[in-house]
C-alpha cells in the first residue's frame, strides 16, 4: 500500500482484489475502490467483508467491464504471473486511469518462478500449486512501457527477517528476490 499511496475520495481499481486485502486499506484511506476478480468465491468473501464496495468477476485476461478515464490509481497484486494476456491488461489498465494517473503492478519475483516456486496454498494437508508462466522483469517493464505508462519505478524486495518473523518457513527465502513491484504513470 506504501507503493499505491491511496488518498480521500480516489477512486481505485484493485484487479484481482482476491477476498479484499487491499480493499480494507484503501477504504481507511478514505479511497474509492472497485474490485475485479475471476474467482466468485474470493468475491463472496470480500463482499461479505465490505458490503459498500463495487465488485464483478472478470478475467483479468479478457477485456473487462472499465470505462475510460474512470479511475485514478489501478493495482493488479500478486497474480500478473498467472496471466497470459498481459499486453491487453496494461492497455486496460491506461485506458481507464486518468492523466496523471498511477498504475501499481506486483508478481512474486520472476527469479522465484525460474527456481520453481510458485505461489501454493495447502487445504487439508493437500498442496496445491497455482502456476506461473515464465515472465521476466523485463519482459513485465516492456509490456508496462508498450502500454504507454511512463515513470516506471522498480521495486525488488527479498526475503529478510521481518518476513521470517512473521512466517518462520520463509527462512529458505532469505536474501533471495521474493516479490517484484512496478510502479507507473499515465501522462
Amino acid at each position: 500500500m506504501p507503493l499505491l499511496q491511496p488518498r480521500p475520495a480516489e477512486q481505485i481499481l484493485d484487479a484481482g482484489c482476491g477476498t479484499g486485502g487491499h480493499l480494507g486499506f484503501m477504504l481507511l484511506a478514505r479511497s474509492a475502490p472497485v474490485g475485479l476478480d475471476l474467482s466468485r468465491g474470493m468475491l463472496r468473501v470480500a463482499r461479505r467483508k465490505f458490503p459498500s464496495i463495487p465488485l464483478a468477476q472478470a478475467d483479468l485476461n479478457d477485456q473487462l467491464p472499465l470505462d475510460r478515464k474512470a479511475f485514478d490509481a489501478a493495482l493488479c497484486a500478486l497474480v500478473g504471473e498467472h496471466l497470459t494476456n498481459l499486453p491487453l491488461l496494461f492497455r486496460q489498465f491506461y485506458d481507464s486511469l486518468v492523466p496523471g494517473g498511477r498504475l501499481v503492478f506486483s508478481v512474486f519475483h520472476p527469479e522465484m518462478a525460474a527456481a520453481g516456486i510458485e505461489a501454493n496454498f495447502e487445504r487439508e494437508g493437500v498442496e496445491y500449486r497455482l502456476g506461473a508462466y515464465r515472465y521476466t522483469v523485463a519482459d513485465y517493464l516492456n509490456l508496462i512501457d508498450r502500454a504507454g505508462f511512463r515513470d516506471l519505478r522498480v521495486y525488488e524486495f527479498c526475503g529478510d527477517e521481518a518476513l521470517v518473523d512473521e512466517v518462520p518457513w520463509a527462512s529458505k527465502y532469505l536474501a533471495r528476490p521474493v516479490l517484484l513491484a512496478v510502479a507507473a504513470h499515465k501522462n
